[in-house]
């Protein structure tokens, strides 16, 4: 069994096959192969909600022992489709999907190998739920309690993206997202990350583990 996991850019992609590597090594194991890509080129969050779900639907009509997973950051809202909440995303590229399979005349049983989640607000959540280790990679002997608590709480116009970045500005560093995410979440325990952000990076978790041959 193939997943390929469609994220928005470089930094989650290294982000997650890092945070991840023992649940990948163990699905791996078992005989099921995971890997991420980035989005098609372009806005990436626009490719991964309008192009993933038809790209998938090429892969899944040609290959049927994959499944195709597609998440991108509900950080900022109504963009690339309308939505305001994560259930309301996941749901539009579901039709662009089923869409995409009507008018290639493929199965519709293709949809039961489709899969959509999404980032709340971005991938840095994860970041800011391992405090101590973020910290560390940043230097400071402290850090100010500037963010939502549970952090998928934070406020969308503030996204934690926003805030990692500004705690490396306040300690004289600049944030580059493909080098400090995954360096910090190297020593990160995806369970506990899972635990978190539920309904977020959880979901995503628990989908992984339910995968079976």
């Amino acid at each position: 069994m193939k997943i390929l996991v469609y994220v928005e850019g470089p930094s989650d992609k290294l982000s997650l096959e890092t945070v991840l590597k023992p649940l990948l090594e163990q699905k791996r194991q078992q005989g099921i192969s995971i890997t991420f890509h980035e989005a098609p080129a372009g806005d990436k969050k626009v490719s991964v909600l309008n192009k993933v779900p038809v790209k998938a639907v090429n892969i899944l009509c040609n290959e049927p022992d994959s499944i195709v997973v597609a998440i991108p950051d509900l950080y900022p809202k109504n963009h690339g489709l309308p939505h305001s909440s994560a259930d309301e995303l996941c749901d539009g590229m579901k039709q662009i999907f089923a869409q995409a399979v009507e008018r290639r005349g493929c199965d519709t049983r293709v949809g039961e190998r489709f899969f959509a989640f999404c980032f709340i607000h971005d991938l840095e959540a994860l970041l800011l739920a391992v405090p101590d280790l973020l910290r560390q990679r940043i230097g400071a002997k402290n850090l100010k309690q500037s963010w939502a608590v549970p952090v998928e709480e934070q406020n969308n116009q503030q996204p934690p993206k926003y805030v990692v970045q500004r705690l490396f500005d306040e300690a004289g560093k600049k944030y580059k997202d493909t080098v400090d995410s995954p360096l910090i979440l190297a020593n990160a325990n995806y369970l506990e990350l899972a635990e978190a952000c539920p309904q977020g990076f959880g979901k995503f978790v628990r989908f992984l583990e339910e995968q079976n041959v």
